[in-house]
């Protein structure tokens, strides 16, 4: 059976996760209101400031979509940077990592497909963020989330 239903998320719906830099997640969609077709999320960042630390995703592609400034990623140890209007898909188990290009800011649109619900996977990265958690805490959730963090695979920050 397919499912008519179609998912609308309005801006000022969408749950938002502060970070220190002034950035922040906004939660757009996770598996569950997918049908596990995707999850996804917009992630603002400060000027400067890491995304992700080196990590893969087992299962998942993920694709990324810079709508402001410009983003630096590392994708298999290889660094590009990558601006407004520029994509980005990872392919499951390719170690890659990404923050805003040093002296600026970035927004970008991350869409994970085939979804995972990972909505607290993004709300335990802003407590730790903010002091309130270690990020070692991340680690047994590493198969929940397919998040599984790498040691860096080249020149990452």
């Amino acid at each position: 059976m397919v499912d008519l239903n179609a998912l609308v998320v309005r801006g000022e719906d969408a749950e938002r996760v502060p970070l220190p830099h002034g950035g922040g997640f906004r939660l757009l969609a996770d598996a569950s209101g997918t049908g596990g077709a995707l999850g996804a999320n917009t992630l603002a960042l400060g000027e400067g400031a890491d995304g992700a630390r080196p990590h893969f995703h087992a299962v998942s592609h993920e694709l990324f979509y810079v709508t402001e400034g410009a983003v630096d990623f590392l994708l298999d140890g290889d660094p590009v940077t990558v601006g407004e209007g520029g994509l980005v898909v990872v392919p499951p188990r390719m170690p890659h990592a990404f923050g805003a290009a040093p002296g600026t800011t970035a927004e970008l649109l991350a869409v994970l497909t085939p979804g995972v619900e990972r909505f607290g996977y993004f709300r335990a990265l802003g407590r730790i963020q903010h002091g309130l958690e270690p990020f070692d805490g991340l680690l047994p959730e590493q198969d929940r989330y397919d998040v599984h963090f790498v040691p860096t695979a080249g020149p990452w920050r």
